[in-house]
């Protein structure tokens, strides 16, 4: 290849880094808008574009409502910060959860893990997400489940994840919280979205007393119907960050 090529090819990746770093950035403060957040803690990343195996994280310190494009931390599979926009600290929990799941799925371009309380408090439910709404059969087909094994510091951890996590994009982690992996950001927030206001709808319902269940069919079918759910971030995203430029703008800088 020759210098020009090079150069160009450069400037593409750095473009293209660029749009992944604003849209994650919008995500973290989707999720401050929504109240999903936990002060500086859980985590949203997104692979890097090109060849390395590096992935963006926020800093640990930010607030989710702070974080800007060019705040976001590159570190690579190891956890070693790459590029820093000044904080430079990555949580260490976060790094255990994101590399596994960016490590063992080639597909997953962005995950996204909350504590959120109604997304905690369905983890810690018996029976797990329940079939209580339309928005819950929708996810069902996309979720698996992971044991609580404490605050994800073991390294180890992260064979037991990804193998738990399975080709699924949505995962409850038990007495934790969620996590949701995508092809890129705008269908991994998408797939966040369904499955947070499927825990919240639980919760609600279930303070009410008994609950009604839909027949198996019903079920079924649903779950038939939500195969393509992730396309639909082709809507999603553009009206989400409609939304965020009317309320919180200024995250790509």
């Amino acid at each position: 290849m020759t210098a020009t090529s090079d150069q160009s090819e450069d400037r593409d990746l750095r473009k293209a880094e660029w749009q992944v770093r604003t849209e994650l950035a919008a995500a973290y403060r989707l999720v401050a808008l929504f109240g999903w957040d936990d002060l500086v803690f859980t985590h949203l990343s997104a692979r890097v574009p090109g060849p390395d195996h590096h992935f963006l994280i926020n800093p640990y310190g930010l607030l989710f409502h702070e974080i800007t494009a060019s705040s976001l931390v590159k570190v690579d599979k190891e956890g070693q910060v790459v590029e820093s926009g000044g904080l430079s600290r990555v949580n260490p929990a976060g790094f255990t959860i994101h590399s596994a799941v960016h490590m063992g799925r080639e597909d997953a371009g962005a995950v996204m893990h909350l504590h959120a309380p109604d997304g905690v408090a369905v983890s810690a439910h018996r029976d797990g997400l329940l079939p209580l709404s339309q928005t819950a059969m929708l996810c069902l087909n996309h979720l698996s489940y992971h044991d609580y094994e404490g605050v994800a510091l073991d390294l180890d951890e992260r064979e037991r994840l990804i193998a738990d996590l399975g080709d699924k994009s949505m995962m409850i982690l038990r007495n934790h919280g969620v996590l949701t992996a995508g092809r890129d950001v705008p269908e991994t927030f998408t797939y966040l979205y369904f499955l947070m206001k499927a825990c919240e709808i639980q919760v609600k319902a279930q303070s009410c007393g008994p609950t009604h269940l839909p027949s198996e069919q019903a079920i079924r079918t649903t779950a038939d119907q939500s195969q393509s759910l992730g396309r639909a971030s082709a809507l999603t995203w553009p009206a989400l960050v409609r939304l965020l430029d009317s309320k919180n703008p200024g995250y790509a800088v």
